[in-house]
Order: structure tokens, then C-alpha cells, then sequence
């Protein structure tokens, strides 16, 4: 049962409040007037009741002792996010935060924190994701029992930017390839097969299976502050690509002789084809030539989608190709490009009507009507 004690020392009053917390163990609070004890149970009391309790001395840790906990139970992540996890930590969050008790955080704050950020000049995309660093670490220390609510939930944030999507037709792909040098085979592959730049980077010779025409994606690689981490492709999700035939020859031709483990491509020494080298000696150069200037490599992945689409693809199958985690990801990325099939639905269900549908003249009226060849009314 929760009591309220006065305490004299020193000639100084103080009030210690008693309770048992839901596990039963005795919990004890000293505050400086008998009103703020009284206050506090009975915050205790309606916590207890609506199960939201959370022990006090558990929420005193700050978000500076919270983060490494935190980190650590990140391991499921791949090497690249928790890299830049520790980034945004190191940069973004504890500067502003790190001595801050999880308990004192407030909405209030994490707004003003938000909107310096976007203050000092910070990029939309830098501020949406230090915010969700921050927002991710108070979910799971109410999941923790350290909050009873996360108090960064609902902070309005700049919206990013909208950047036109560029896709590429044949005879550009054909011009960038052929400007590519000796490296045309691979944006041939970037921007027919769509994988993702460290997929590519991270294809084995052993996955290229020529007799099925399929691309088997397994692993991919990534620079991890200066060192490159092979694991798992994004989602942790394998797939398996198409081959368009034209590109079957010449993929034989580039693997004969190699090694099952050894990688398609790679740099003039052999090593794994880093992308900003990549881009510096090769492909700046090739874009600008094939009149595509600040092109991307992964404007290529963009390109794969929409020349699929082009083709008749429906959403399923270039969900499964680019290696989206739900057709509702791919749907949200390219809308647009399936947006401009409905003209083409619309001319399909048109023409199949006009097969089915005849006209047939009443012989008693003048009145002619359509009707259902197939049903005869």
C-alpha cells in the first residue's frame, strides 16, 4: 500500500513516498513538499491501474548510457546501417541529447531539436533520418518499460525534396553502354536485369546460370567507412533475375574461363569494382558522351523498371525483379509507370468488347441494340 512519510534531518523537512511497484517490491521517493509526493502516487496509482507503469529509476538512465544497449540489439542490420546509425549517434544525436535523461525528454524539445537542425542547414533527407535514430531508441525503451510513451511520437518533419525519376529508352541505354568502354556488358546488365549497384559488384560467375537465362542474387557488397562488407542483399531477400537473350551471349563470353567464386566484374587490377571509382574513370564520362549527363548508376535500376514495364511487365513481376520487399513498395516507387498502362487497359478491354459485343436491328422497331453474341439475348 502506498504511504507518505515526513522525514527531519538536519532540520530540513523532506516527504518520502512508498509504494510496490507490479512485481511487488518496495519503491521509495523523497520529495521536497508533502504536495509533490502526494502527486506522484497518484500518477503511480493510475499508471498501475492502466498498466502503463514504468519505474522511475529505470527512465533516469540518459540517451547517452541508452544508445549503446541500443546498438547492440541492432544486429540483425547489415554493416552499412549500422554505420550509419552510429553516424547520425555521433553527429546528430548525442550532441544535443546525450546527457539528457530518457524521462526528460519532451515532444517540446525534440520540435526545437528538429527544427535547429533544419536551422544550421542540414539537408531534409540528414533531419528525417537523426530524428527517426532518436524516435527508434525511445520506442524501444518504452518496449523496455523506461517510458511509458515515446514523447518524439508525431514531430512534424521537412518534407524531402521531389526529384523527376529519369528513364532512359534503348537506343540511350545502347549509347551510354557503348561509351562505357570496357565496361558497356555491365551497364547492359544495370539496365536490363535492374539490380542494385552492390549487387552487381558482388555477382559471382557460379550465379549466372546461361541455361535457364537467370541472374542468382544472393550476396551483395558495401563500402563501410573505407572497407568493403559483403552480406546479403537489401531485405535480406534472394531472387532470381531474368536474362534478356541479347545479353545471354555476350555474358558467356565475359565468364569463360573464370573461376565459379570469382566475381563478373571487376576492376582493371581484379579487385571488387568500387562504385565512385567506377563513376570517376568510367561512367561521368560515358553520360556526358551519351548526352545523359548526371546520370546515376542506380538511374539504371529506374530504367530496368520502366523498360520492363514498357514490355508488358505487370507489377508482380517487377516487384520480384528489382528485389522489393511487397509489391506495395514497387508500386509507390514507379506509380507512374504503371499509371500509363491504364490507356493501354482501356484499349484492350475496348477491342475485346467490340469482338464479343454485335449489333443486332430489332425487326419490329427501328431501334438497334447491342447484344451478347455468346449468350444470344
Amino acid at each position: 500500500m502506498a504511504s507518505i512519510e515526513k522525514r527531519t534531518r538536519d532540520g530540513k523537512v523532506t516527504w518520502q513516498a512508498r509504494w510496490r511497484d507490479p512485481s511487488d517490491a518496495q519503491r521509495k521517493r523523497t520529495f521536497p513538499r508533502r504536495v509533490d509526493a502526494e502527486r506522484f502516487l497518484t500518477g503511480v496509482d493510475h499508471s498501475q491501474l492502466i498498466g502503463s507503469y514504468v519505474d522511475p529509476a529505470r527512465s533516469r538512465m540518459t540517451v547517452g548510457e541508452w544508445a549503446a544497449p541500443w546498438l547492440a540489439g541492432r544486429a540483425n542490420l547489415k554493416r552499412k546501417t549500422i554505420a550509419s546509425y552510429e553516424s547520425l549517434l555521433r553527429t546528430r544525436v548525442l550532441p544535443t541529447w546525450e546527457t539528457v535523461q530518457l524521462v526528460q525528454v519532451t515532444h517540446v524539445g525534440v520540435v526545437a531539436w528538429v527544427a535547429a537542425m533544419r536551422a544550421d542547414g542540414l539537408s531534409a533527407s540528414r533531419v528525417r533520418q537523426s530524428y527517426h535514430v532518436l524516435t527508434a531508441m525511445l520506442d524501444e525503451a518504452v518496449r523496455d518499460n523506461r517510458l511509458p510513451r515515446n514523447p518524439a511520437a508525431g514531430v512534424t518533419l521537412p518534407k524531402l525534396p521531389t526529384t523527376e525519376q529519369r528513364f532512359l529508352t534503348h537506343a540511350e541505354v545502347a549509347a551510354l553502354a557503348d561509351a562505357a568502354g570496357p565496361y558497356r556488358l555491365l551497364v547492359l546488365v544495370l539496365a536490363y536485369c535492374g539490380l542494385r549497384w552492390g549487387e552487381a559488384a558482388a555477382l559471382r560467375s557460379r550465379r549466372v546460370d546461361l541455361m535457364r537465362r537467370r541472374l542468382t542474387i544472393r550476396e551483395a557488397v558495401a563500402d563501410v567507412n573505407g572497407r568493403l562488407s559483403f552480406d546479403t542483399p537489401k531485405y535480406h531477400q534472394h531472387r532470381s533475375v531474368p536474362i534478356p537473350r541479347f545479353l545471354a551471349d555476350e555474358l558467356a563470353s565475359h565468364i569463360a574461363g573464370k573461376g565459379g567464386d570469382e566475381l563478373v566484374f571487376t576492376s582493371p587490377r581484379g579487385t571488387v569494382l568500387r562504385e565512385q571509382n567506377f563513376r570517376r574513370r568510367y561512367f561521368d564520362r560515358a553520360a556526358v558522351e551519351a548526352g545523359v549527363d548526371g546520370l546515376t548508376p542506380h538511374e539504371l535500376r529506374h530504367t530496368a523498371a520502366s523498360l520492363a514495364v514498357s514490355a508488358g511487365a505487370n507489377v508482380k513481376a517487377v516487384q520480384r525483379m528489382l528485389g522489393h520487399k511487397s509489391a506495395a513498395m514497387t508500386l509507390d516507387v514507379y506509380s507512374g509507370l504503371f499509371d500509363d498502362d491504364l490507356d493501354g487497359v482501356a484499349e484492350q478491354l475496348d477491342a475485346a468488347a467490340r469482338v464479343s459485343l454485335v449489333p443486332l436491328v430489332c425487326p419490329d422497331a427501328t431501334v438497334t441494340l447491342l447484344t451478347q453474341r455468346e449468350t444470344g439475348a
